[in-house]
């Protein structure tokens, strides 16, 4: 079966499955539990500092678009193609580009039609922004490089395949990893190709893939057949791989093994997870397997000193001790809200949901400790990627393009 198709079935039984919406203003018993929140004793207030809107951000996509902070600015795209920068303190807008197409006889016009949206730019590679210039990547196989302080664009080059994690940039290299299983390396000032690194792709898999990790001198992703590959960013030559999860059972669907998270470097060590079970801590320089734990998920694992922590497939938060694979403690209050990664800011974590809700966490022992609706009821005003933390200011996006900025008291 195609796996475009396949990939999108599968996408959306992971977003939907446990909550079945009635049309209307009407739901069933378990959605109605699962969107009913328990009552907490709220520690703190989180403070909603501003709110812009952007575009018509992801709509009901499955894109990774979230924003980017460096240069005093925050960095941020939505799926048709604006992208802007604004100030990080004010919200106050310093530039904004619109890279949708507006073609007329097979010419891009410089004056876009008012009635026309264009053609989307299908931006769902995420923004990742160094060297005063941001990089995006898309759907359409673009990788595009603007001017941090203007929005100018400096670059675009096409690759093999749809771009759908956000791109690493180090040592002058931006490396992009694609839905048709290749990987490549481009010079950050020019967008030449450098080098590039393909991978098997299984008939069926996950819409997504694992966004590049680079640190020490290497490249880290995790592939659709659940390896853990390390390249050197310089010359793209393979310094090792590592079976992390192994395809079983009889049904392709129960064979998928894909690691869709982004490889969490730290301290000498690399830790990964995969969509059927495995969570893996392996040595950055021999690729050792130190220790292997049974959790499921497609989420980014973060970590704070010691501790290790990841969001399942059920929205389950975990704390793992990052030395032996101890869990240290679970919170299971929110199962079922299609969580996002749980980001550290100050003592807590906090993750978003498919309702809108920031929660904060207590990092010691998972307990809730505040909240902050930032989105709505509405599907489309839910919080699909994890939020992006500068100090004790949070930066995060809803599914309808909203962006805000969120204080943590400290």
């Amino acid at each position: 079966m195609n796996r475009v198709l396949m990939s999108l079935v599968l996408s959306s039984s992971i977003a939907l499955s446990g909550c079945s919406t009635i049309k209307g203003w009407f739901y069933d018993e378990e959605e109605l539990e699962i969107r009913e929140l328990a009552p907490i004793t709220q520690q703190f207030e989180a403070d909603l500092v501003w709110s812009k809107n952007l575009g018509k951000g992801i709509g009901q996509f499955f894109s990774k678009l979230q924003p980017a902070v460096n240069y005093g600015k925050v960095f941020a795209a939505d799926r048709q193609g604006v992208i802007a920068a604004f100030d990080q303190e004010t919200g106050k807008l310093v530039w904004k580009q619109n890279l949708a197409i507006y073609e007329e006889q097979g010419l891009r016009l410089s004056v876009k039609k008012l009635w026309s949206k264009g053609v989307p730019a299908k931006i769902a590679g995420g923004v990742s922004v160094a060297y005063d210039t941001v990089f995006i990547g898309t759907e359409n196989g673009n990788v595009i490089a603007l001017d941090a302080n203007t929005g100018e664009q400096k670059w675009i080059v096409s690759v093999k395949g749809e771009v759908l994690a956000k791109p690493a940039v180090e040592s002058g290299v931006v490396v992009v990893n694609t839905g048709s299983g290749q990987v490549f390396a481009l010079d950050s000032e020019t967008g030449e190709q450098l080098w590039s690194y393909e991978s098997d792709v299984p008939p069926l898999s996950l819409r997504g893939v694992s966004t590049p990790t680079a640190y020490s001198g290497g490249v880290m992703i995790g592939t659709a057949t659940g390896k853990l590959v390390v390249n050197i960013i310089g010359t793209g030559q393979t310094a090792w791989e590592q079976v992390i999860s192994s395809a079983s059972g009889v049904t392709e669907l129960e064979r998928i093994v894909d690691i869709d998270s982004q490889p969490l470097a730290l301290n000498g060590m690399i830790y990964v997870i995969s969509y059927d079970g495995t969570l893996a801590a392996v040595e950055v320089r021999s690729g050792r397997v130190v220790w292997k734990r049974e959790y499921k998920s497609y989420r980014r694992l973060s970590a704070v000193g010691t501790s290790l922590f990841v969001v399942d497939n059920n929205s389950n938060l975990y704390a793992i001790d990052t030395r032996s694979g101890v869990e240290l403690w679970s919170q299971g209050a929110l199962r079922q809200r299609y969580l996002t990664a749980a980001t550290p800011v100050g003592n807590y974590l906090v993750a978003g949901d498919k309702y809108g809700y920031l929660h904060w966490f207590d990092q010691k022992d998972g307990t809730l400790v505040s909240r902050l609706e930032v989105g709505g009821d509405d599907e489309d005003e839910s919080i699909f990627a994890a939020p992006v933390a500068d100090g004790n200011r949070l930066y995060t996006q809803t599914r309808d393009g909203k962006l805000v900025a969120v204080d943590t008291p400290q």
